[in-house]
């Protein structure tokens, strides 16, 4: 089943059931959905991959708004935005482990023969395009970054020697 449909058949439950929150969950990616066929034309449907897209960038606006309600501390809010967030994962593929993405960072950067951080963007361009909306953009920097790094002293302290 797509995931579209899947979502219209979620949708239906969740008004039986009464689960309200789900319920408006559902309303609010099927109105993202809806919003990018708008903006892709009458004559282009959106293949899965555009579908997935808008539902992470759905799940990435909760985890901004988490993160923006803890700081004002509205703990109701952030309650809310989890449990919409929790939600939303049950749509999406399941993210990598930090050992998982850990360990496939070591192997792109073996594989685009990085030493330091000038090879960032190659090693970032690599490893996004295998994580495939999987792991967040910037935990996938920050480790990238801190592999390079370390990379890169190890490197001139072997070579001082």
């Amino acid at each position: 089943m797509k995931l579209k449909e899947r979502l219209n058949e979620d949708m239906k439950k969740a008004l039986k059931a009464k689960e309200t929150l789900r319920l408006s969950t559902i309303r609010l990616l099927l109105a993202a959905i809806k919003n990018l066929e708008i903006a892709k034309g009458k004559d282009k449907e959106l293949k899965e991959s555009d579908i997935m897209g808008a539902l992470k960038l759905e799940a990435k606006r909760r985890k901004e708004s988490i993160e923006a309600y803890k700081k004002g501390k509205r703990e109701e809010l952030v309650e809310k935005e989890t449990r919409e967030l929790e939600i939303i994962k049950e749509y999406l593929p399941p993210e990598l482990s930090p050992e998982e993405l850990k360990e496939l960072i070591e192997e792109t950067i073996e594989e685009v023969g990085a030493r330091d951080l000038k090879d960032m963007g190659r090693v970032m361009g690599a490893v996004m395009g295998k994580v495939r909306g999987r792991a967040d953009g910037q935990v996938v920097n920050q480790m990238v970054r801190e592999k390079l790094i370390k990379r890169e002293s190890t490197r001139i302290t072997e070579e001082g020697r």
